[in-house]
């Protein structure tokens, strides 16, 4: 059996490898290839290009990059079409995958959507799209089912691999202790894995970071960073604004750095669910180019009240969330030191995303298997 997989971005790649593994364990020889991650590229899969190309997202941002991604999207349908997969796997990265899904899909290759795009939350008109480019879509979240129903495309819930993978044994002394970590109270600074996201909210999260310092001394201050770029862009920022003594950054292992805190300061992402199943508060925030959000509101393309993830799960909003010119030092801290002064909220917070970690642990990798196979095994479209 052989796998066409196209994944963007860390997310997807932590996703992808996932897949590869569960994959392997029910057909040993399966072979995958497309554009991958260091994950998916440790899993087996023959990377032809890394998931950084795809590392752009919204409306204007994407522009400059077009040639080069269309150019990609040729490279990548002339050799599938050349020797046919027998299943294409779009993980994340809507924008890209379902493009080249259809083109695929009209050469007669079965193809499936991992991840849906928040076309509920936002560009509705898209679930036409979505409709002729993919036999199936893999949805993370139940609601997300619901919707496609509506509109006649095959989709299934098959959970989210963080809810499956995350520790359960969550000792915040004992990561501090691990982590070397003395300060008595800590913030983990997660301002995105994007180039974009944190030339935008880097600067914003390090002067929260200022006025959290001087409001309560001795606060300590985490920033586990995505990847080596998001890493050179903060660590810029932060040595430019004196800091670098406050806040440490470390590479990767965002997972510890979530479970010591107290609060999380985050871009709202995948890292907003990941600190939710870690029953971690949450305190978010998110900027994108002027042009985009005027767009966004212009033509009123956003159909949800809340952009943070959590908050689209639990019964009530539990993270506080701060968009564009409302994300300010000013408002970012006075939310976390609600947050840092109030034990008792924070204990409720954790008690609503231990609850929804429950509905979303559902083994989601082995889910997902299941749902490849039984497409690659299907006869091709006509």
């Amino acid at each position: 059996m052989r796998i066409g997989i196209v994944a963007g971005e860390a997310s997807g790649d932590l996703l992808g490898a996932g897949l590869i593994e569960a994959l392997k364990a029910r057909h040993p020889d399966c072979e995958f290839d497309g554009v991958a991650g260091p994950l998916m590229t440790a899993a087996g899969c023959n990377a032809w290009h890394d998931s950084e190309a795809l590392a752009v997202m919204g409306l204007v941002e994407p522009l400059k990059e077009l040639p080069r991604l269309l150019g990609l999207r040729r490279e990548l349908v002339r050799r599938w079409s050349d020797v046919p997969p027998d299943v294409f796997v779009g993980i994340d990265s809507p924008e890209f995958n379902l493009g080249l899904a259809l083109r695929l899909r009209k050469r007669g290759i079965r193809t499936i959507q991992y991840v849906s795009p928040q076309v509920w939350a936002w560009r509705q008109r898209r679930v036409k799209k979505i409709g002729r480019a993919v036999d199936q879509v893999l949805c993370l979240l139940p609601f997300e089912k619901e919707f496609y129903d509506r509109y006649g495309v095959p989709a299934v819930t098959v959970g989210h691999p963080l809810a499956d993978s995350l520790p359960k044994d969550l000792d915040p002394l004992a990561e501090r202790r691990r982590l070397g970590i003395d300060n008595e109270r800590l913030i983990a600074i997660l301002p995105g894995s994007r180039s974009g996201e944190v030339t935008r909210l880097g600067p914003v999260f390090a002067e929260t970071a200022r006025q959290l310092a001087s409001r309560y001394p001795g606060l300590g201050f985490i920033a586990p960073m995505a990847n080596p770029k998001a890493h050179r862009i903060f660590s810029a920022q932060v040595d430019d604004m004196g800091l670098t003594s406050l806040i440490r950054l470390t590479d990767g292992d965002a997972t510890s750095a979530i479970i010591a805190a107290d609060v999380v300061l985050l871009a709202s992402g995948t890292a907003s669910l990941q600190a939710a199943l870690l029953e971690r508060p949450i305190v978010s925030a998110y900027r994108v180019a002027p042009l985009t959000y005027y767009l966004a509101r212009l033509l009123r393309l956003l159909k949800v009240e809340h952009f943070t993830m959590p908050n689209l799960l639990t019964p009530e909003p539990m993270v506080p969330e701060f968009l564009q010119d409302d994300a300010t030092p000013e408002a970012l801290q006075a939310a976390v030191a609600g947050m840092l002064d109030s034990p008792a909220r924070r204990a409720e917070i954790g008690a609503a995303f231990a609850e929804l970690r429950g509905r979303l642990a559902l083994g989601a990798d082995e889910r997902a298997a299941a749902a490849v196979i039984e497409m690659a095994e299907k006869p091709a479209s006509p």
